[in-house]
Protein backbone atom coordinates (compact mmCIF):
# COMPACT_ATOMS: atom_id res chain seq x y z
CA UNK A 1 0.00 0.00 0.00
CA UNK A 2 1.46 3.12 -0.96
CA UNK A 3 2.56 5.99 1.49
CA UNK A 4 0.43 9.25 1.67
CA UNK A 5 3.72 10.88 0.37
CA UNK A 6 2.80 9.17 -2.82
CA UNK A 7 -0.05 9.39 -3.37
CA UNK A 8 -1.91 12.08 -5.93
CA UNK A 9 -5.49 11.24 -4.50
CA UNK A 10 -6.14 10.14 -1.49
CA UNK A 11 -9.29 8.75 -2.68
CA UNK A 12 -10.45 8.90 -6.19
CA UNK A 13 -13.93 7.70 -7.46
CA UNK A 14 -14.85 7.03 -11.33
CA UNK A 15 -18.14 6.79 -11.88
CA UNK A 16 -19.84 5.54 -9.08
CA UNK A 17 -23.00 4.30 -8.75
CA UNK A 18 -25.16 2.58 -5.88
CA UNK A 19 -27.97 1.19 -5.83
CA UNK A 20 -30.40 -0.19 -2.90
CA UNK A 21 -33.26 -2.93 -3.76
CA UNK A 22 -34.02 -4.37 -7.34
CA UNK A 23 -37.06 -3.93 -9.95
CA UNK A 24 -40.19 -1.65 -8.77
CA UNK A 25 -38.33 -1.29 -5.31
CA UNK A 26 -34.66 0.61 -6.63
CA UNK A 27 -33.27 3.47 -5.23
CA UNK A 28 -30.63 5.19 -6.89
CA UNK A 29 -28.54 6.47 -4.16
CA UNK A 30 -26.27 7.58 -6.15
CA UNK A 31 -25.35 7.92 -9.99
CA UNK A 32 -22.08 8.10 -11.66
CA UNK A 33 -19.75 10.32 -9.64
CA UNK A 34 -16.56 10.90 -10.16
CA UNK A 35 -14.40 13.41 -7.77
CA UNK A 36 -11.30 12.82 -6.15
CA UNK A 37 -9.26 14.21 -2.48
CA UNK A 38 -5.79 14.64 -1.79
CA UNK A 39 -3.68 15.08 1.07
CA UNK A 40 -3.59 18.54 2.88
CA UNK A 41 -7.32 19.31 1.79
CA UNK A 42 -10.63 19.97 3.16
CA UNK A 43 -13.01 18.38 0.86
CA UNK A 44 -16.84 19.54 1.74
CA UNK A 45 -19.48 17.12 0.36
CA UNK A 46 -22.39 19.35 0.64
CA UNK A 47 -25.88 18.88 -0.31
CA UNK A 48 -29.17 18.47 1.52
CA UNK A 49 -30.72 15.34 3.61
CA UNK A 50 -31.28 12.36 1.22
CA UNK A 51 -28.72 13.75 -1.56
CA UNK A 52 -26.21 10.94 -1.12
CA UNK A 53 -23.76 12.18 1.07
CA UNK A 54 -23.72 9.51 3.82
CA UNK A 55 -23.78 6.63 1.57
CA UNK A 56 -20.68 8.23 -0.52
CA UNK A 57 -18.83 8.38 2.87
CA UNK A 58 -19.65 5.01 3.20
CA UNK A 59 -18.86 3.82 -0.20
CA UNK A 60 -15.14 5.64 0.49
CA UNK A 61 -14.66 3.87 4.03
CA UNK A 62 -15.12 0.40 2.50
CA UNK A 63 -18.52 -0.24 4.73
CA UNK A 64 -20.48 -0.32 1.43
CA UNK A 65 -19.27 -1.98 -2.03
CA UNK A 66 -20.91 -0.11 -5.16
CA UNK A 67 -22.94 -1.09 -7.50
CA UNK A 68 -20.75 0.21 -10.56
CA UNK A 69 -18.17 2.25 -11.10
CA UNK A 70 -14.43 2.45 -9.17
CA UNK A 71 -12.90 3.73 -5.83
CA UNK A 72 -9.38 4.52 -5.40
CA UNK A 73 -8.23 4.38 -1.92
CA UNK A 74 -4.85 4.98 -0.86
CA UNK A 75 -3.86 3.99 -4.68
CA UNK A 76 -5.69 0.90 -4.70
CA UNK A 77 -9.13 -0.11 -6.24
CA UNK A 78 -11.26 -0.85 -3.13
CA UNK A 79 -12.38 -3.60 -3.80
CA UNK A 80 -8.88 -5.66 -4.36
CA UNK A 81 -8.74 -5.09 -0.21
CA UNK A 82 -10.54 -8.37 1.84
CA UNK A 83 -12.29 -7.15 4.50
CA UNK A 84 -9.30 -8.12 6.83
CA UNK A 85 -7.39 -5.26 5.24
CA UNK A 86 -10.19 -2.89 5.07
CA UNK A 87 -10.69 -3.43 8.61
CA UNK A 88 -7.17 -2.76 9.18
CA UNK A 89 -6.86 -0.05 7.56
CA UNK A 90 -10.42 2.01 9.14
CA UNK A 91 -8.29 1.26 12.15
CA UNK A 92 -4.96 2.64 11.35
CA UNK A 93 -5.66 5.22 8.26
CA UNK A 94 -8.86 6.14 8.70
CA UNK A 95 -10.60 8.58 11.51
CA UNK A 96 -14.28 9.07 11.93
CA UNK A 97 -16.47 11.89 13.29
CA UNK A 98 -19.99 11.57 13.00
CA UNK A 99 -23.26 13.48 14.14
CA UNK A 100 -23.97 11.79 16.97
CA UNK A 101 -20.91 12.08 18.48
CA UNK A 102 -21.01 7.86 19.26
CA UNK A 103 -18.90 8.43 22.53
CA UNK A 104 -18.79 5.39 24.79
CA UNK A 105 -20.80 6.47 27.95
CA UNK A 106 -19.18 4.11 30.31
CA UNK A 107 -15.56 5.65 29.22
CA UNK A 108 -14.36 8.46 30.53
CA UNK A 109 -13.47 10.98 28.38
CA UNK A 110 -9.64 10.74 28.65
CA UNK A 111 -10.75 6.61 27.91
CA UNK A 112 -12.92 7.83 24.63
CA UNK A 113 -10.04 9.30 23.19
CA UNK A 114 -7.17 6.64 23.95
CA UNK A 115 -9.72 3.43 23.36
CA UNK A 116 -8.72 3.95 19.58
CA UNK A 117 -4.62 3.36 20.37
CA UNK A 118 -5.74 0.71 21.99
CA UNK A 119 -6.81 -1.40 19.59
CA UNK A 120 -3.83 -0.77 17.08
CA UNK A 121 -1.68 -2.03 20.14
CA UNK A 122 -0.75 0.97 22.30
CA UNK A 123 -0.25 -0.17 25.85
CA UNK A 124 -2.63 1.45 28.96
CA UNK A 125 0.21 3.93 29.61
CA UNK A 126 1.35 5.13 26.04
CA UNK A 127 -2.90 5.39 25.15
CA UNK A 128 -3.40 7.30 28.47
CA UNK A 129 -0.55 9.84 27.66
CA UNK A 130 -1.50 10.64 24.22
CA UNK A 131 -5.07 10.82 24.59
CA UNK A 132 -4.23 13.66 27.62
CA UNK A 133 -2.13 15.64 25.29
CA UNK A 134 -4.50 15.76 22.48
CA UNK A 135 -6.95 16.91 24.98
CA UNK A 136 -4.73 19.74 25.88
CA UNK A 137 -4.24 20.74 21.80
CA UNK A 138 -7.86 21.28 22.04
CA UNK A 139 -8.07 22.79 25.51
CA UNK A 140 -10.21 20.16 26.98
CA UNK A 141 -7.77 18.52 29.26
CA UNK A 142 -10.07 19.48 32.31
CA UNK A 143 -12.59 16.77 30.84
CA UNK A 144 -10.29 14.70 31.13
CA UNK A 145 -12.25 12.51 33.92
CA UNK A 146 -15.62 13.68 33.24
CA UNK A 147 -18.28 11.23 31.47
CA UNK A 148 -19.78 11.95 28.09
CA UNK A 149 -23.30 12.49 29.28
CA UNK A 150 -22.02 15.30 31.58
CA UNK A 151 -20.20 17.26 28.40
CA UNK A 152 -22.02 19.94 26.01
CA UNK A 153 -23.01 19.34 22.43
CA UNK A 154 -19.79 21.48 21.13
CA UNK A 155 -17.69 19.33 24.08
CA UNK A 156 -18.59 16.24 22.88
CA UNK A 157 -17.80 16.99 19.32
CA UNK A 158 -14.63 18.38 20.14
CA UNK A 159 -13.88 14.80 22.54
CA UNK A 160 -14.83 13.02 19.01
CA UNK A 161 -12.32 15.19 16.96
CA UNK A 162 -9.47 14.47 19.27
CA UNK A 163 -10.20 10.42 18.89
CA UNK A 164 -10.65 10.85 15.22
CA UNK A 165 -7.01 11.61 14.78
CA UNK A 166 -5.39 10.03 17.58
CA UNK A 167 -4.00 7.75 15.37
CA UNK A 168 -2.80 9.82 13.00
CA UNK A 169 -4.34 8.87 10.45
CA UNK A 170 -4.16 9.68 6.44
CA UNK A 171 -7.80 10.04 6.22
CA UNK A 172 -10.66 11.88 8.32
CA UNK A 173 -14.56 11.11 7.25
CA UNK A 174 -16.54 13.43 8.69
CA UNK A 175 -20.77 13.18 8.80
CA UNK A 176 -22.68 16.15 9.64
CA UNK A 177 -19.93 17.20 11.82
CA UNK A 178 -21.81 20.72 12.53
CA UNK A 179 -25.20 19.21 12.76
CA UNK A 180 -25.93 19.44 16.34
CA UNK A 181 -23.85 22.23 17.00
CA UNK A 182 -24.18 26.35 17.50
CA UNK A 183 -22.64 28.61 14.46
CA UNK A 184 -19.52 29.04 16.82
CA UNK A 185 -19.02 25.84 18.09
CA UNK A 186 -19.34 24.50 14.36
CA UNK A 187 -16.69 26.96 13.27
CA UNK A 188 -14.69 26.24 16.15
CA UNK A 189 -14.89 22.34 14.74
CA UNK A 190 -14.49 23.00 11.35
CA UNK A 191 -11.21 25.01 12.14
CA UNK A 192 -9.68 22.18 13.74
CA UNK A 193 -10.32 20.04 10.84
CA UNK A 194 -8.96 22.69 8.23
CA UNK A 195 -6.04 23.31 10.69
CA UNK A 196 -5.14 19.56 10.98
CA UNK A 197 -5.29 18.92 7.29
CA UNK A 198 -2.68 21.48 6.80
CA UNK A 199 -0.40 21.04 9.10
CA UNK A 200 -0.41 17.54 8.86
CA UNK A 201 -1.16 17.04 5.29
CA UNK A 202 -3.89 14.76 5.60
CA UNK A 203 -7.27 14.98 3.78
CA UNK A 204 -10.00 15.30 5.22
CA UNK A 205 -13.68 15.00 3.58
CA UNK A 206 -16.51 16.99 5.09
CA UNK A 207 -20.20 15.55 4.80
CA UNK A 208 -22.98 18.66 5.58
CA UNK A 209 -25.94 20.32 4.12
CA UNK A 210 -24.39 23.25 6.39
CA UNK A 211 -23.77 26.79 4.06
CA UNK A 212 -21.81 28.20 6.65
CA UNK A 213 -18.98 26.43 6.43
CA UNK A 214 -18.32 26.76 2.57
CA UNK A 215 -15.52 29.39 3.26
CA UNK A 216 -13.45 27.04 5.51
CA UNK A 217 -13.29 24.39 2.15
CA UNK A 218 -10.51 23.95 -0.28
CA UNK A 219 -13.09 22.51 -2.86
CA UNK A 220 -16.74 21.90 -2.46
CA UNK A 221 -18.61 18.72 -4.21
CA UNK A 222 -22.04 19.48 -4.30
CA UNK A 223 -24.85 16.23 -4.23
CA UNK A 224 -28.36 16.88 -5.24
CA UNK A 225 -30.51 13.67 -5.60
CA UNK A 226 -27.12 10.79 -5.98
CA UNK A 227 -25.71 12.97 -8.40
CA UNK A 228 -22.56 15.57 -8.21
CA UNK A 229 -23.96 18.64 -9.68
CA UNK A 230 -20.77 20.87 -9.91
CA UNK A 231 -17.51 21.12 -8.20
CA UNK A 232 -15.49 24.48 -7.20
Amino acid sequence: MKKLEDLKYVVRLSEVSKIFGSDEHKTVALQNVSCEASAGELVLLLGPSGSGKTTLLTLIAGLLRPSSGTISLFGKNIESYSAKMLQQIRAMRIGFIFQTFLLIDSLTVQENVGVVLRFNGKTRREAHRHAFRLLEQFRIEHLAKKFPRTLSQGEKQRVAVARAIANEGDLIIADEPTGCLESKQGFEIIQLLKTYSKDQNRCVIVGSHDLRIEEFADRILRLEDGILRESA
